[in-house]
């Protein structure tokens, strides 16, 4: 049996199509943007953890050793790991790869043109152990690899020349041939930002920065996941057996934190998206108290001939139902069609 109240709901959406047009509009935005919003969180999300994962077996170690600096103003700064340091990890981690790194930044210029990035002391036979070379060769003598994104801003090839420095009588600047182009690793927790970075040798790096037998970070390259957290504590009990010597962090524990933090910026997103949401439902509850209004006639001739408050109250429902309904389902349709 149809229901007259909502046949005259439905009469009143169609007689006034163009203001119900434009409240339904108004939830098909509120429900793409919301799902919009939330699905561009979800997928930087997930993007972050597939980029992090694939670092996932790596022990990132530090200096936990603070060195005051002198002189006025002077702030303290971390010191390095030594070689009796970097030996001791090397007998706490057993059979995995443990690669020291010598990290620092400074300007570079090629041609004409000036940047700034990271530059990375490594033994050559250690690149291919965290690195892939995507274009030419490996590190040898005074020939660097260069990251995806240093090659892609400043145009470079293999064979291509870099001048490395600034210009200060301290630091001289040094013609470097790109001997290779590394893969895009996008954010990595490891420590190494390869992609804005060059790496060069271990002891051409020594020779123009100084630094000889000490190391701004050392990298524990664990070979079964499963036993990342017994390597940790051999780590700890041998290097920090009598104070803390090294701070010890692995890409799951960054994992966990940069997630934590991504969830709180989604939400956030989606709190945004929210508010169109409201608006939407806020622009409906407008048009049915104009139609309450306009329709006051109306109502006093269903009420005068029996019918009960509930049944009218039933056919304004009805209206903002169907309404919402459209709005709903034509957002939801949009929404897939953007997320796909």
């Amino acid at each position: 049996m149809r229901d007259i109240f909502f046949d005259l709901s439905v009469r009143s959406v169609r007689l006034n199509f163009l203001r119900s047009l434009l409240a339904s509009i108004g939830i098909v935005i509120g429900v793409v943007a919301i799902s919009s919003m939330g699905m561009l969180g979800t997928n930087l999300q997930l993007s972050v953890k597939d980029q992090l994962s694939a670092d996932v077996n790596t022990v990132m170690l530090t200096s936990d050793v603070v060195k005051v600096s002198t002189g006025l103003g002077a702030a303290p700064v971390s010191s390095s790991i030594d070689e009796s340091t970097l030996n001791d990890i090397k007998g706490a981690a057993g059979q995995n790869d443990v690669v020291p790194i010598h990290r620092t930044s400074t300007q570079f210029s090629v041609g004409d043109q000036n940047g700034r990035g990271s530059i990375y002391g490594l033994d050559p036979s250690d690149v291919p152990k965290f690195l892939t070379i995507a274009q030419g060769s490996n590190i040898r003598g005074s020939d660097v690899l260069v990251g995806a994104t240093i090659a892609s801003n400043f145009n470079l090839v293999v064979g291509s020349t870099i001048k490395i420095g600034q210009n200060c009588a301290t630091i001289s600047r040094p013609v470097v041939r790109v001997a290779g182009i590394l893969q895009a690793r996008g954010i990595a927790a490891d420590g190494v930002n390869a992609d804005n970075g060059i790496v060069v040798d271990d002891t051409w790096y020594t020779d123009h920065f100084g630094g000889l037998d000490q190391y701004d970070q050392v990298n524990v390259i664990v070979q079964d996941v499963s036993t990342i957290n017994q390597t940790e504590a051999n780590i700890n009990a041998k290097v920090n057996r009598n104070s803390d010597v090294v701070r010890i962090s692995d890409a799951s524990s960054r994992l966990s934190t940069i997630s934590s933090t991504l969830g709180t910026i989604t939400t956030f997103i989606l709190a945004i998206g929210g508010i169109s949401l409201v608006v939407a439902a806020v622009s409906i509850f407008n048009v049915m108290m104009m139609s309450v209004k306009e329709r006051v006639q109306e109502i006093g001739i269903l009420l005068s001939i029996g019918t009960e408050k509930g049944e009218v109250r039933r056919m304004f429902l009805y209206e903002a139902l169907i309404l919402g309904l459209i709005g709903a389902v034509v957002g939801g349709i949009m929404s897939f069609i953007i997320g796909y």
